[in-house]
């Protein structure tokens, strides 16, 4: 099950491709994950490198309640998990999804009557049951973090009903260190029944017996319902200005202080914990105490939260290699922007009308500029005056995987701009506070760019070709060819000259340049 040796992957495409997206004649795809305390149905836009969610519903079955007493599923958790199927059985077809596949983990692989219950889903629905091993849960919590961030290099922590599984995360790929530990939410909640210090102890002992030496440091992706909770209270007590799960960073020591605040409250105190989801009241100290072990023991720099994990490393271990390297926001982005633009063929063109702007530009901030282009256009059925605040509320908030917060503000300011909003403009705070100043310079440099090409090609991406922008530190210089054919423009002056003030330069220039004029720079 290994994703191969461990190594660098190679740079992956940037480019966009608005042939691939269209919100009609792609199938819709769904996974089933059938686990200790819950059971899930995500239906996906389609199998691809960053799907959206189209539906997600979660029913608690408790299938895993009192399998450490008995080890059997009971009667009543194995009703409800039946319901359950019958239910999202139904919805799927309805949605003709075109694919479902039905995972198990913990409680139906451990349970002495597991085996009966894949045989009675298959038998009322019709779906096969695939039943996870330890190892592989760990294996594909651990893809599920290769497919949602950019890069990432650590260890995944995926705290479930049933059990937590580690594995190390090799930028690309999982690596051979992956274990499974009986330390989900319902067995620690038992084990907190006696007493605090009692299930520190024994949680201490199985991560000290469990966990090898190589399987320690770096950075924490902390994956599982448990910890998504968590990171949401976590969110709320800080009043963090950018209030997402996905890519939410912490230092372990200020997580495990959190952790164990927590642990000193009250159920009743609990249970009004601002951002705390109601059926998580239950289970919250349950994943705090987990936290604060493992923290202890792996001994991370930080800990970062994943919205992403086994459902979606299966989904992403469905493709092909050329589509896993596909870049994850740049993808999400495109499949976002794309359908809903005027011209969706004019979002290329802007990568390539922008590709000057910065030099030096480093990869990571390459695939922020595309993305930025894929969504330049999304807003344009919005009132005029709303676009900017609105888009940046929304991206603020919007589903995208592949970027940690502060890269998540700079894409919203970038488009903010690119709908006119000004710099000072009051809907930016706080969240533009998690940008140095010169990212937020950047990204108004970057907006008011997008704002310019769209205003001066109209959305055709032919004029655009025939244009080109240079900036130094004195100027800014639009070089227009005879087929931009708009060379004298009040408005495209006033773009311009937002776009000087955002580079921080007094002097705009158009200048007419005929194919092969050395001013046009070979653009």
């Amino acid at each position: 099950m290994d994703a191969g040796e461990h190594g660098t992957a190679p740079d992956r495409p940037l480019s966009l491709a608005p042939e691939r997206f269209s919100r009609t004649g792609r199938p819709a795809y769904a996974v089933i994950d059938i686990g200790s305390n819950s059971v899930r149905l995500v239906v996906y836009d389609e199998i691809g490198r960053a799907p959206f969610p189209r539906f997600n519903e979660k029913a608690l079955c408790q299938l895993g309640d009192g399998l450490a007493r008995t080890g059997a599923l009971t009667p009543d958790g194995a009703a409800r998990t039946l319901a359950a199927l019958r239910r999202f059985h139904a919805i799927a077809d309805a949605m003709a999804v075109s694919r479902i596949d039905v995972l198990a983990t913990e409680a139906v692989r451990r349970a002495s009557n597991g085996p009966d219950l894949v045989a009675q889903i298959t038998a009322q629905t019709g779906l096969p049951v695939r039943v996870l091993s330890g190892d592989e849960e760990a294996f594909f919590g651990a893809l599920g973090i290769v497919s949602g961030f950019y890069r990432p290099t650590g260890l995944s922590g995926d705290m479930g009903g049933g059990s937590l599984e580690i594995a190390d995360v090799r930028d690309d790929r999982v690596g051979s260190q992956r274990i499974s530990l009986p330390l989900g939410a319902l067995p620690v909640r038992r084990l907190l029944e006696s007493g605090l210090d009692s299930a520190k102890a024994r949680i201490d002992a199985l991560l000290r017996d469990g966990v090898p030496p190589e399987l320690s440091g770096g950075t924490f992706y902390a994956v599982g319902g448990g910890w998504r909770a968590f990171a949401r209270v976590h969110l709320a007590a800080r009043r963090a200005p950018v209030q997402v799960v996905h890519g939410h960073a912490v230092p372990a020591a200020e997580l495990r202080d959190f952790a164990k605040s927590i642990l000193k409250l009250s159920p009743a105190k609990i249970a009004t914990l601002p951002g705390l989801p109601r059926r998580r009241a239950v289970t919250l100290p349950a994943a705090a105490l987990v936290l604060d072990r493992t923290l202890k023991w792996l001994r991370p720099e930080r800990v970062v939260f994943s919205m992403l994990g086994v459902r979606e490393g299966w989904l992403y271990s469905q493709l092909s290699e050329a589509e896993r390297y596909l870049d994850p926001l740049v993808e999400g982005a495109q499949s976002f922007g794309l359908p809903f633009a005027r011209v969706p063929a004019f979002a290329p063109a802007l990568t390539q009308w922008t590709a000057g702007l910065f030099p030096n530009e480093t990869r990571a901030e390459q695939r922020l500029r595309v993305a930025a282009c894929a969504l330049s256009d999304y807003a344009w059925r919005d009132e005029a005056g709303l676009r900017a605040a609105e888009s940046f509320r929304r991206l603020l908030q919007f589903p995208l995987i592949g970027l940690d917060h502060a890269e998540r503000v700079f894409l919203a300011a970038a488009i903010h701009a690119r709908y006119g909003g000004s710099a000072d403009d009051p809907v930016l705070s706080p969240a533009i506070g998690l940008l140095r100043p010169e990212l937020v310079r950047r990204a108004q440099l970057l907006g008011r760019a997008l704002l310019l090409g769209y205003r001066l090609a109209g959305g055709v991406p032919e004029i655009l070709a025939a244009a080109a922008v240079h900036i130094d530190d004195k100027r800014v210089r639009l070089i227009v060819r005879p087929a931009a054919r708009v060379p004298e423009s009040e408005v495209v002056a006033d773009r311009l000259k937002l776009l000087a003030n955002a580079a921080g330069v007094r002097r705009i220039e158009v200048i007419e340049a005929e194919p092969g004029d050395r001013r046009d720079g070979g653009s």
